[in-house]
């Protein structure tokens, strides 16, 4: 098949669902596909480049960082690529398209459909879903249910990484769509369990939903002999640090660090325990790196994180320093039960998210939706006689 793949964010751009769109893209090439990105345009990055095998198309747009895309900024993106799509469409035809994100990127893959015929396919993240990210859409969202509602509609398929996350779709959209789950698989061989040091390791965008600031507030009132480093950039950056002058507990900001760099993977593989209390994941990409890092993991016990960690992690309510506290406090007394939950998640990144079955799912929806469509031309082409 020839697949259009389409996203606004893609590697080194984005937050956890980048990476996991190379990885679809990635496995799709391995599989013997072609594969075509368009995607968004960074100062420094080629317009045009091939990436294990993946064609990457950048188009110029606005966008300020890597780490964070802003609304206005996602608009300039679906102006140029469908500027773009014009002139490559003449030339390049597809047999399915691939979309990630409804909000913005599915405006682009419904105008694509609707002026060449190309079906696609919607796999939501989370921002795209009203009711999931609050903090940053909740406004935003009142206005874009009904464009959200359209590219749902004249999509081929519908799909989440977790239960959470599709039932959430359904709740929050009418009509429903409904949602469907496909996992998100992780390489098992990217981060791997290496000598463990007395850190915690936080990783993500620096919002208020992630909860950094209540990991700090943990730890801060007593030196726990472990050192607390925290990977990221965002809004909240300041507010964290002087948050963090005052705990006793050290620690330190590496700010934003691509997750597939020597130091990331030093700090994640040498982690004894990983925390990210967020109050609201999907199928969190950072979680899977930090069972398959063998850390002894402390997640939130809402949204898409229990459903991520099984039994393989240790779940807190969010928003609840107190209750967080308790946890570290009792784990880093227990080195065994650091040992065991970091060998627990290993054996579950190895047993349930295993990329190369689960990108066969995707593939059969595809080749599927190839079929239907050579069936109705097909048919077309009997009745015109």
């Amino acid at each position: 098949m020839k697949i259009l793949f389409l996203n606004y964010e893609f590697p080194p751009l984005g937050g956890g669902a980048s990476p996991i769109s190379f990885e679809i893209a990635q496995r799709y090439v391995h599989l013997g596909h072609r594969v075509d990105v368009v995607t968004m345009g960074f100062e420094g990055l080629p317009d045009v480049e091939k990436v294990d095998g993946i064609n990457i198309f950048r188009i110029p747009c606005i966008r300020g960082k890597k780490e964070i895309c802003h609304p206005h900024e996602m608009l300039t993106f679906n102006y140029n690529a469908i500027r773009f799509l014009k002139r490559h469409l003449k030339q390049e035809t597809y047999d399915v398209c691939h979309n990630h994100f409804a909000i913005p990127t599915g405006v682009v893959a419904a105008w694509v459909k609707r002026n060449f015929g190309i079906p696609f396919i919607n796999t939501s993240h989370g921002s795209d879903i009203p009711g999931y990210n609050n903090d940053r859409f909740l406004f935003l969202h009142r206005f874009t249910r009904p464009v959200l509602n359209s590219v749902l509609k004249h999509s081929s398929g519908n799909f989440a990484g977790s239960q959470y996350l599709a039932n959430l779709g359904n709740e929050n959209i009418n009509p429903p769509v409904p949602y469907k789950v496909i996992r998100e698989g992780f390489y098992s061989d990217l981060f791997v369990p290496k000598e463990k040091r007395k850190t915690i390791l936080s990783t993500g965008r620096l919002l208020r939903r992630k909860g950094f600031q209540y990991l700090i507030q943990a730890v801060s009132d007593q030196d726990i002999g472990y050192e607390v480093h925290i990977c990221g950039d965002g809004p909240m950056m300041e507010e964290l640090r002087t948050l963090a002058e005052k705990s006793k507990t050290k620690i330190v900001f590496h700010g934003w660090i691509d997750n597939r760099s020597t130091k990331y993977k030093d700090l994640l593989e040498s982690a004894s325990i990983y925390s990210l209390v967020s109050a609201k994941e999907n199928a969190s990409k950072s979680l899977l790196e930090a069972l398959s890092a063998g850390c002894a993991v402390i997640t939130s016990n809402i949204a898409g994180c229990p459903e991520s960690v099984g039994d393989a992690g240790i779940t807190v309510p969010p928003e609840d320093p107190e209750s967080l506290k308790k946890v570290i406090l009792e784990l880093i007394e227990q080195e065994e039960r650091i040992k065991e939950l970091g060998e627990k998640g290993r054996e579950r990144i190895l047993a349930v998210y295993n990329w190369d079955k689960l990108i066969r799912s995707y593939e059969q929806v595809l080749m599927d939706i190839v079929a239907q469509k050579a069936e109705k031309v097909l048919e077309a082409d009997v009745v015109n006689g």
